[in-house]
């Protein structure tokens, strides 16, 4: 298959072939942009200024690059792999790769890893807001609220900037009544001077950060499936797109966050520096609450699709399986949020081990073993440079999981998470 090819099999010598999915592409190329723009974005970017701090700006800016360039090329690899074999969904991959086991494997990293976004649902949100979106049948409906919730980032990533301009630097912040800066003599000589390269303890812990900024890789099939006129082609520009457009505004957040607070420690959570009697960034706080809590009906489609190939793999459509299914997942989330006290670490050792599979391994895995010797050789470069892929996967994974250890023996938190 070619990369212009389409993606859904058009009738041959009058009989009708089997295709990609049970209904017509609809959504328009914007809208999958939107959908796959707010996968991707979480709330890890309110900890990218803290990661600034902790690598300086240039040794910052290189390692976003070569994640974002990382995180298309495996989309690359997952969009060939499907390709390939005409299957739409992630843990049909694995099914096609290893088998039952496989396709258990990847539905269960799916569903791990979206429990990790649920941990700050509350009741109320999920009945009222995600349970109504939640239970669209169809994944484009909902580019009018990614597009929304977009617009709520863009709206505390202007903020953020302004209060660049208006806040005072120095090594400890203050607030009177009004929300003003005050600022407190004791700052150092170098406290607002930016540093271009970091290297400190803390740096290592700001790679895994990082290193999942830009996971979306469980949506991309579901949006590729519901893409109007659907190619490699054009799913792949969907999908760079929305990396660049996330890359800026991950960029440009990192960047005057960190200026505006320059070397006061401790600021892993950006939106907890400022003064919570500022109504500016009272607003902004409700609008990054509503961007993420937007963002979870677009990650609970492919939890869902994943928990019916386990479940019920030879059904059609169903309403009551659809409802029941999301039901289901929300009220366990909240469950799990409400009475399980020490939720944090339990979601942050689990995201650890899904989110590098989900970018790296899986990819990387599905490529090799899925593409067909005859069209890739086990020894030609793509190939290789999806073994690397794997590696590199297995690499962020251990670093992570030392890391969260390392947290749980000192006391010490990071900022981290999508």
């Amino acid at each position: 298959m070619t990369e212009g090819d389409n993606f859904l099999p058009t009738k041959s010598n009058g009989n009708t072939e089997t295709q990609f999915t049970d209904f017509e592409g609809k959504t328009s190329f914007q809208m999958s942009i939107f959908n796959l723009s707010n996968a991707i974005m979480g709330s890890g970017i309110l900890g990218l200024a803290y990661a600034m701090a902790n690598t300086g700006i240039i040794l910052f800016v290189i390692l976003l690059i070569l994640i974002a360039l990382l995180s298309a090329y495996s989309i690359h690899l997952l969009l060939k792999t499907a390709g390939v074999v005409g299957i739409r969904a992630y843990e049909q991959l694995g099914y096609r790769a290893f088998g039952p086991p496989g396709k258990i494997l990847a539905a269960c990293i799916i569903t791990l890893y979206w429990f990790v976004d649920g941990r700050c649902l509350i009741i109320i949100v999920s009945v009222g807001i995600i349970l109504p979106l939640a239970l669209m049948k169809r994944l484009g409906y909902l580019g009018y609220t990614s597009g929304f919730s977009l617009s709520c980032m863009v709206f505390f990533l202007i903020s953020v900037i302004y209060k660049k301009f208006v806040t005072e630097c120095s090594l400890e912040h203050s607030y009177n009544e009004t929300g003003v800066t005050e600022s407190i003599n004791n700052s150092t000589d170098d406290t607002c001077e930016a540093k271009f390269v970091t290297i400190n303890p803390q740096t290592a812990f700001t790679i895994p950060i990082m290193a999942f900024a830009f996971v979306c890789h469980p949506e991309v099939l579901p949006i590729y499936t519901e893409l109007k006129t659907p190619n490699k082609t054009r799913m792949q520009n969907v999908a760079n797109i929305s990396i660049l457009a996330m890359f800026v505004m991950y960029l440009l957040t990192a960047i005057f966050g960190y200026l505006t607070f320059y070397g006061k420690r401790n600021f892993t959570k950006l939106l907890e520096m400022y003064s919570k009697k500022d109504t500016l960034m009272l607003c902004v706080r409700l609008a990054v609450l509503i961007a993420v809590t937007l963002t979870v009906p677009v990650v609970l489609f492919p939890i869902r699709r994943a928990v019916l190939q386990l479940l019920f793999p030879d059904k059609p459509f169903h309403w009551v399986r659809h409802i029941s299914i999301a039901v289901c997942l929300l009220f366990l989330v909240n469950l799990l949020v409400i009475f399980v006290p020490n939720i944090r670490d339990i979601f942050g050792f689990i995201g650890a081990t899904s989110a590098p599979s989900l970018i790296f391994i899986l990819p990387g895995i599905f490529y090799i073993c899925i593409v067909p010797e005859e069209q890739e050789p086990l020894k030609s470069r793509p190939k290789i440079l999806a073994l690397v892929f794997v590696t590199l996967g297995f690499i962020f994974m251990i670093m992570s999981i030392t890391f969260i250890i390392i947290e749980w023996v000192t006391g010490k938190k990071t900022s981290g998470g999508h």
